[in-house]
C-alpha cells in the first residue's frame, strides 16, 4: 500500500493526522430529556386514601357483599324471616419505594446543568411510572376474555358483558400499544354511532368505544392487553407518604445527594368490576 504521506514534511504530517482538531466543534449545552411516558391518571381510582386517612401502617376498607340480603314472601300472620347484609374487608398496606441520587460537588460546579436537580425531576417521573405498573398489577384479577391475534369488537363487548352480569357499568377501557393499534385498524370506529365521536377521523385516536373512555398508558403496560373497568369500583390507591425529597451532604467526601421515597399501595376494590382482554 502506497504511503502518500512519506514525502510530506513533519509539520504537514502532523497537520494531516491532527487535522480534525482544527475543525471547530460546538456542544449543545442544553440537556435533551428522555421522553416522558404516558400515564394513567388517578381519577380512574375508585378511592384514593391519603396520609391523613391512614393513622397506622395499613388500612382496612369495608365492603358490602353483593346480593347478601334478601326479602321474603311471607304469609299473613307468619313470622317475618331475619336477614341482614354481609360485609367483608380488604387490607391495604403501603410499601416503601425509594431511590438515592448522589453526585460530587465538582460535578455540580462543572456541569452544564444542575445534575442533582435533573436527577430529582427524573426520579419523579419514575415514581409515577412505578405507580402505573402497580395499577396494572391490581387490574389482573378474575375476569378474562381470550382474543386472537388482535382485539375485536366481539372481545370488547364480551368484556363489557362480564361487568354487566355483576351489575357493574363499563366506564373506561385501558389499552396497551399493540391493542391500541388493533383498535385504530377497525374501520367501524370511523362511524360516529359506534365510536361515540368523530375523534378518530380528526386525530387518529379512538376517543370512546360504546361510551367508554379510551386510555393509553404507554409502553409501561402489557402491549397486547386491554382492561375494561367500572372506575367507581375497580381499584384503590392508598398513599401513606407522598413522593418526598430529603437532601443531605457528606462533607468528608464533598458530595451531595437526595433520598426520594414514597409509601404506596394499589389494589383492586371489587374484582368483578374489571375484565381483562388478552391477545397474542
Amino acid at each position: 500500500m502506497t504511503d502518500y504521506t512519506a514525502n510530506l514534511t513533519p509539520l504537514m504530517r502532523n497537520m494531516a493526522t491532527e487535522g480534525s482538531l482544527l475543525i471547530p466543534k460546538t456542544i449543545y449545552n442544553t440537556l435533551i430529556n428522555a421522553v416522558n411516558k404516558k400515564l394513567i391518571p388517578r381519577e380512574l381510582a375508585a378511592i384514593y386514601v391519603g396520609p391523613a386517612g391512614i393513622p397506622g401502617s395499613s388500612i382496612d376498607l369495608n365492603l358490602e357483599e353483593a346480593d347478601s340480603m334478601k326479602v321474603f314472601r311471607v304469609a299473613e300472620g307468619a313470622v317475618v324471616p331475619i336477614d341482614n347484609p354481609s360485609y367483608k374487608s380488604r387490607n391495604f398496606k403501603p410499601v416503601k419505594y425509594a431511590v438515592r441520587p448522589m453526585i460530587t460537588k465538582e460535578m455540580l460546579e462543572d456541569g452544564k446543568w444542575n445534575m442533582l436537580d435533573h436527577a430529582v425531576m427524573r426520579a419523579g417521573q419514575e415514581f409515577a411510572e412505578n405507580e402505573n405498573e402497580l395499577i396494572e398489577s391490581a387490574l389482573n384479577t378474575t375476569n378474562s376474555v381470550s382474543g386472537g391475534s388482535a382485539v375485536t369488537l366481539a372481545n370488547i363487548t364480551r368484556a363489557m358483558q362480564y361487568l354487566r352480569q355483576y351489575n357493574y357499568t363499563p366506564t373506561d377501557i385501558i389499552v396497551g400499544y399493540e391493542a391500541l393499534n388493533d383498535l385504530e385498524n377497525i374501520s367501524t370506529f370511523v362511524k360516529a354511532n359506534e365510536a361515540g365521536s368523530d375523534e378518530m377521523m380528526k386525530t387518529g385516536f379512538v376517543g370512546t368505544i360504546y361510551g367508554m373512555k379510551v386510555w393509553y398508558p404507554g409502553s409501561t403496560w402489557t402491549a397486547t392487553t386491554c382492561w375494561v373497568i367500572d372506575r367507581n369500583h375497580a381499584f384503590v390507591i392508598v398513599e401513606k407518604r407522598p413522593v418526598t425529597v430529603d437532601r443531605y451532604n457528606i462533607p468528608q467526601n464533598d458530595m451531595q445527594g437526595v433520598v426520594i421515597t414514597t409509601r404506596i399501595a394499589v389494589g383492586y376494590l371489587r374484582d368483578y368490576a374489571i375484565c381483562e382482554i388478552t391477545t397474542s
